[in-house]
């Protein structure tokens, strides 16, 4: 590489880990306050959108969800000027009250029945907010801790900024799942939901305490006491020809593939497993937090991997592995709930009947039918109906715990394909690029791929199946779509010779 700049030695090894620990911290609550809403996602539906039809209500959720992730590249280009102007700590520092703020102030908003559409519009335009600052906290956080570390291990040290993302949702399920426990099932779904996001305040509030004691990034730091900052970084990263090529190169040969990876082994596995397997609420959050937790250590296997093989060979295999087993691991999780193919015991048929009153005073007729099969599988269906009004019927299936543990392995093996395409990305990302730009030239194709790429995969991927005559795996399609054209890509056009062309 012919970037000086790589050369400046790290001050020590207990120095580097507190940037890591700072950086880190910080990061995982930002994700953490950006997922909290995928992961309720399921009873934001009923909160905030209309009831007469609960598909339309799940995809206006998701689309308002997705709306955050469209946005993190304009994120991007806005923090990314900031960061390669002024520094790189003090720009992520901003990015971490925005996102606090907004998700605190989602737990705030009326619900539809009373404040009717003010309530979706109002989520929209925290979700916008949300979405413009991720776009600038990654890339500053993930160049932070690169331009601490040494050049020879900065897979290594970054990829522990890669496990940030993954940690942020099994923390946000790890949330719900204990205010459900505390509070109640009723209470969680009539305004408990709400406890997670507001808990964002306290959380952000630490990470701002250690953020405030940082110091600017030592490349940084140097190129600003030479001269050597830019003023107009969003030219010379997109303007110059070599440059925009890099970017280019970045989007569809790595970030776009990682990005449908990544949202397909973790977001889509939980609204599959919740809407198409119909898998009882608690149990699907905590099939997803097992799996997660497994796989979490493989981000930094791989991170530390790449240093000594390369980043793109992980990278790109983690992307045929998807490409290769999607599908298989997808019927294999379905059929674990297929009742089609169960054998049920009618003698242990259950049916309950319950009258409760609502805050309005009505009696609220709830009737639970409950199937039990020869494997451990239970089934319910479950009849809601308020007086002159039609009945609201949901299915649920408890899963056995066979069934469960192998639906644990299914989502684990997803999650191991995502640490290989994310754990070393950061460090490729980081090295195409030189200092003067790199907030800025990393950041956009890193949020276009997993922004809109990556984000849209639940909305996308839910539609297809939706359509006539679809299959429960039709939605598959797409990201094997997209990861199979980042991988020609990649394995064409990115070698040893593109970070030298990138640094010159």
């Amino acid at each position: 590489m012919n970037d000086p700049q790589m050369l400046v030695p790290v001050e020590g090894k207990s120095k580097l880990w507190s940037v890591i620990t700072a950086s880190s911290v910080g990061t995982l609550i930002e994700w953490y306050d950006f997922y909290i809403f995928g992961s309720l996602a399921t009873i934001l539906s009923t909160q905030f959108f209309p009831l007469a039809n609960p598909t339309a209500a799940f995809l206006s959720t998701l689309a308002t969800f997705a709306a955050g992730f469209i946005v993190r590249p304009f994120g991007a280009l806005v923090f990314g000027r900031l960061g390669d102007l002024i520094g790189r700590k003090y720009t992520f520092l901003l990015t971490l009250v925005l996102m606090g703020g907004s998700t605190f102030a989602i737990g705030l908003i009326p619900g539809f029945a009373t404040i009717g559409y003010g309530a979706p519009i109002l989520v929209l335009i925290l979700r916008l907010v949300q979405g413009l600052a991720l776009g600038g906290e990654y890339g500053g956080a993930a160049t932070y801790v690169a331009e601490h570390a040494p050049a020879n291990k900065r897979g290594f040290y970054t990829s522990f900024i890669q496990t940030t993302a993954t940690m942020g949702l099994f923390l946000s399920l790890g949330v719900i799942l204990l205010t459900r426990h505390v509070i109640g099932v009723d209470s969680f779904n009539s305004w408990g939901w709400r406890i997670p996001f507001l808990l964002s305040s306290l959380l952000v509030i630490v990470s701002i305490v250690i953020r405030m004691r940082m110091h600017e990034s030592p490349l940084f730091a140097k190129i600003k006491a030479e001269g050597k900052t830019v003023k107009n970084p969003l030219k010379e990263s997109f303007g110059r020809k070599e440059n925009l090529k890099m970017v280019l190169l970045a989007l569809f040969g790595a970030t776009a593939g990682q990005g449908v990876i990544w949202y397909t082994g973790q977001f889509y596995a939980l609204s599959f497993i919740q809407k198409t397997m119909n898998i009882e609420f608690v149990q699907s959050n905590y099939i997803i937090a097992i799996g997660l937790l497994i796989a979490t250590p493989f981000f930094v296997v791989f991170g530390g991997w790449s240093d000594k093989i390369g980043r793109r060979n992980i990278m790109m295999a983690g992307l045929l592995c998807g490409i290769l087993f999607y599908r298989p691991i997808y019927k294999q999780m379905y059929a674990l709930s297929d009742l089609s193919i169960k054998t049920e015991m009618p003698a242990q048929l259950q049916i309950k009947n319950e009258i409760a009153k609502t805050e309005s005073g009505e009696n609220k007729v709830t009737r639970t039918t409950e199937t039990h099969y020869t494997d451990g599988t239970v089934s319910r269906i479950i009849s809601s109906q308020l007086p002159e009004q039609q009945a609201v019927l949901k299915s649920e299936v408890d899963l056995s715990t066979r069934s469960f543990w192998m639906l644990v392995g299914l989502v684990f093996v997803q999650v191991l394909f995502v640490t290989m395409v994310y754990g070393p990305i950061a460090a490729f990302l980081v090295e195409l690029f030189p200092t003067n730009i790199r907030y800025t030239s990393m950041s956009l194709p890193y949020h276009i791929g997993n922004g809109v790429f990556g984000g849209l995969t639940p909305f996308i991927a839910i539609s297809l199946t939706s359509l006539p005559g679809a299959t429960p795996f039709d939605g598959l399609w797409y990201p094997i779509g997209v990861a199979t054209i980042c991988l020609i890509i990649g394995m064409v056009y990115i070698n040893k010779s593109t970070y030298n062309t990138a640094n010159d």
